[in-house]
């Protein structure tokens, strides 16, 4: 499998950059190229910075992963922000996971090894999953079936080019004004999400913003009941 990563940067961010890079290089993928959307003085092998005019509009994050879907050189792309490494082992876990899939997330973990947002449950779907989850919400690995109440965090998700060719991010909406929430109601219609724990990433950074996750029995035998 091949990968394209594209990481994009407010800019004056390079360390964190670096630390990513470095991890990707670590997992001796055979054929990958990193691109860079944003301010960066970045040069290194395998990895091409593409500027961006920030003051076209404030934080369009949209604008910067659609420019990743149409520089990208391979079919798998592997959206995030910058504060994001790879942990080892990530790249089998790609193998492992298999090519057969549309839109794929990994375990995420925060930078103190919680869960971050990567398996997740809408809490505003307009039917019957609202009343019984009544949050944003974390849910198991093996639920696999729940594509349809679920959305994916602009953090980070691998996709495949051509999904993401007819499925572009809404450049009418910019950070904090729920472009990920808008972009997983409208794919899930046609594709169903694929979870891959066999993989996973880290954030780099402190974060507070934890969501909650399902453990109590009661729910998650309703889960998979939904699910089956």
């Amino acid at each position: 499998m091949d990968f394209t990563f594209g990481i994009i940067t407010g800019g004056g961010n390079d360390v964190m950059i670096n630390t990513i890079i470095d991890s990707i290089q670590r997992e001796k993928i055979p054929n990958y190229e990193v691109i860079v959307i944003g301010l960066s003085n970045i040069k290194r092998e395998h990895v091409n910075i593409i500027p961006f005019d920030e003051t076209q509009k404030q934080r369009w994050i949209t604008k910067k992963k659609n420019l990743i879907t149409s520089n990208a050189m391979y079919d798998n792309i592997v959206f995030m922000h910058d504060y994001i490494s790879f942990n080892s082992g990530w790249y089998d876990g790609q193998l492992t996971a298999g090519d057969d899939y549309k839109v794929r997330v990994d375990k995420i973990l925060t930078k103190e090894g919680k869960r971050f947002r990567d398996w997740c449950i809408w809490p505003n779907n307009g039917n019957f999953m609202d009343k019984l989850i009544g949050r944003q919400c974390l849910i198991p690995y093996d639920i696999k079936n729940l594509s349809k109440y679920m959305y994916v965090s602009g953090s980070y998700w691998v996709a495949k080019k051509s999904v993401m060719k007819d499925f572009p991010l809404n450049e009418g909406l910019c950070w904090g004004q729920g472009e990920d929430v808008e972009w997983s109601k409208r794919i899930r219609l046609r594709y169903d999400f694929s979870m891959n724990p066999h993989s996973t990433v880290q954030i780099l950074k402190p974060n507070k913003n934890i969501a909650f996750e399902v453990s109590d029995e009661i729910t998650i035998k309703k889960l998979k009941e939904i699910n089956d």
